[in-house]
């Protein structure tokens, strides 16, 4: 188990190097992907199996979609790709960085600090993650209107910023 949550953490670190490094959003929304079906893989193998899927396929299911439409409107004639020099350069720069943070907090990782939620007790007979389904859907009412407030928010932010000069998603493509 703990190679296995070492490969996703090594996975969704170079993920999330892949978004930062590059400019451009054809490749970065493959970083996104992958960074976040490696992110609820980390969540599924620490018990949190609901949490997980509903991370997933409201993600996927919800800004991808804005961010997939914001891309076909902001269209570039050539893209920035992984292998052109600016991009390497972020990317080695980046690199640098977490290696620095690794090196810098290397000395407070433990394996046997990786227990899944549902091993913390002998007979326990609930999931990890199911108390806090419970307390989402008993008092969340509210975060939950505003995170839909927050997400109506950025899908107009994102349409006024990749509307340009015309008459922003009517116009002729």
């Amino acid at each position: 188990m703990t190679y296995v949550m070492s490969l996703f953490l090594f996975g969704l670190v170079m993920g999330l190097l892949a978004v930062a490094s590059n400019p451009s959003p054809y490749f970065a929304a493959l970083g996104l992907v992958v960074t976040a079906g490696l992110g609820c893989g980390v969540l599924l193998g620490h018990g949190g199996s609901f949490l997980s899927l509903v991370l997933f396929l409201i993600y996927l299911g919800g800004m991808l979609v804005v961010f997939a439409y914001s891309a076909a409107l902001a269209a570039e004639p050539y893209p920035e790709s992984w292998g052109s020099g600016p991009v390497v350069m972020a990317l080695l720069w980046y690199l640098l960085m977490v290696g620095m943070g690794v090196a810098l907090f290397q000395a407070g990782w433990y394996e046997y600090s990786w227990a899944p939620a549902d091993e913390s007790g002998v007979f326990a007979m609930g999931r990890g993650d199911m108390s806090g389904v419970a307390l989402m859907f008993t008092s969340g009412g509210p975060l939950l209107m505003i995170s839909a407030w927050v997400l109506l928010l950025t899908l107009f932010v994102v349409l006024e910023l990749t509307r340009g000069l015309s008459r922003g998603t009517l116009r002729a493509v």
